[in-house]
């Protein structure tokens, strides 16, 4: 990406997301400006040099405007922008976002974004945009990055540097080393508080989110950590070792991120240590981290219950089949086989039309109640909360849940199916049947996410297809099959 603004960046706003989006509207406006100037200058005659003069300068302005208003937005600003534009006009924002910005926008946007940046980039503009980055921040880049530019990145880096950032890239995505940075303030237990004061004053800033300074010994172990608001109001002449805070929450870097997310929501965390098998302190993990972790993790459960990858909203037609065609095939042949199931009670339903309106309140009201079912316990599997103690009592909660509420809802669909079609055992039948398939839901609601936990795959992918499929399928054969043997 070249950029040919000489101008030091200046960011007029502060951080609000409303500025973003007050931002987006008006790269919409100026990008609907410069095509209706497009569109006119064409209609002229071809060739007209006027007109060709009027596009160039009429596209000069315009660039200005975007280069002026992108410059003065935070880079999470930038990438939000980005993320919300087609593929076309996201190259032609991309194009002027000053260089000084490309390596934080690139962290900052979603994958499926990055991808289709870098791809507009070559190397010279790649290194440029990554050689002043973290060894943490590398290492989130380099899956997307071609190797070559990894290469170029790593010559420029410190041995220590190389170190940490194979390290970071030797540990699983979803642990606590894939997500640790190395940037913290660490003193020994043996010096005063005043000799701290004296070494935070000669650092030119703190790392982002520093509330409290790692206390370790000669050898690097963890000993404790001293809070910023603790060192701030004791006595100077006060020693670290008994200022200090020994019984805080260390991670391991091969902790799972959920579990370290749940310990950071559980006890309020800003940061939080992270140390190898001799104890000894590697790195740290900070909210800002969780926060990003939980908000992808979020994201791709809501995609997997629908049978879904992440996919640009923006992607080409054909990439967006091969995302949506697998579980809609599934999904095709589960409500097939349920119709099949349906056709069996032809000769049912022909005597007694009213069933033909009637099923698809059961299949619905069993599909929704384990959906309910599911939802809870795909985010209680989540946050670790399901386990072997209390899974047998869980089971009996939620299916005595669904039965409380079947019995009251299979009250209302009896009445609803007495009242239209005069027969009294229809309506027991419609009860019995609403019943049976909310327990059914909730059945498959828990045992679904359950097994494919268990097998280590995610909970939520294609959960609903699988849930539509049971609850259609049986819904149909029990109501129909009630009908058959009490109603004919």
């Amino acid at each position: 990406m070249v950029d040919t603004s000489p101008d030091t960046p200046v960011r007029k706003r502060g951080l609000d997301p409303e500025d973003a989006q007050e931002a987006l509207d008006r790269v919409h406006e100026l990008l609907r400006r410069q095509r209706m100037v497009e569109d006119l200058v064409h209609r002229q005659e071809e060739g007209d040099a006027r007109a060709d003069v009027v596009e160039s300068l009429v596209h000069r302005q315009h660039d200005a405007e975007l280069r002026t208003l992108l410059n003065a937005l935070d880079p999470a600003d930038i990438a939000f922008i980005l993320e919300s534009l087609p593929t076309d006009e996201r190259q032609a924002i991309w194009r002027l976002v000053r260089a000084d910005y490309d390596g934080e926008i690139l962290l900052e946007v979603a994958d499926w974004v990055r991808e289709s940046l870098i791809a507009t980039m070559d190397q010279e503009e790649l290194v440029a945009a990554t050689e002043n980055l973290e060894a943490d921040e590398l290492a989130d880049l380099a899956p997307d990055l071609p190797p070559e530019v990894v290469a170029e990145v790593q010559k420029g880096l410190t041995d220590e540097e190389r170190a940490r950032l194979s390290a970071v890239m030797s540990y699983p995505e979803d642990s606590v080393g894939a997500l640790m940075d190395f940037e913290m303030v660490r003193v020994r237990d043996d010096v005063t508080l005043e000799v701290v004061l004296r070494y935070l004053r000669r650092l030119q800033e703190l790392p982002d989110h520093t509330d409290q300074i790692f206390v370790v010994d000669r050898q690097d172990r963890l000993q404790g950590s001293l809070s910023l608001g603790k060192l701030l109001i004791s006595d100077p002449d006060v020693k670290v070792s008994d200022a200090m805070d020994t019984g805080i929450l260390s991670l391991a870097p091969l902790d799972e991120a959920d579990e370290a997310a749940a310990a950071f929501e559980r006890y309020d965390l800003v940061s939080a240590a992270v140390v190898d098998g001799l104890g000894r302190l590697i790195g740290r993990l900070t909210v800002n981290e969780v926060v990003d972790y939980i908000r992808e993790a979020s994201d791709e459960q809501t995609l997997s219950k629908a049978g879904l990858q992440e996919e640009d909203i923006f992607a080409p037609v054909k990439s967006a089949i091969r995302n949506r065609t697998p579980w809609l095939l599934v999904n095709l042949c589960t409500a097939g086989f349920a119709s099949f199931v349906a056709s069996r009670f032809e000769e049912t339903v022909g005597q007694i039309v009213i069933l033909a309106f009637l099923m698809s309140i059961v299949a619905g009201i069993g599909g929704n109640t384990g959906n309910q079912t599911m939802t809870l316990i795909i985010r209680a599997l989540a946050v670790g909360r399901v386990s072997s103690a209390n899974l047998v009592r869980l089971v009996k909660r939620e299916f005595l849940i669904a039965l409380l509420v079947g019995l009251g809802g299979g009250l209302v669909a009896a009445a609803f199916a007495w009242a239209i079609s005069g027969r009294f055992t229809l309506g027991l039948v419609m009860m019995a049947a609403m019943i049976l398939n909310m327990m059914i839901g909730s059945g498959v609601g828990i045992l679904v996410p359950l097994l494919r936990d268990r097998f280590g795959k995610d909970p939520a992918l294609g959960s609903s297809v699988l849930l539509t499929f049971a609850t259609d399928t049986l819904g149909f054969l029990i109501f129909l099959g009630l009908a058959t043997i009490f109603l004919l």
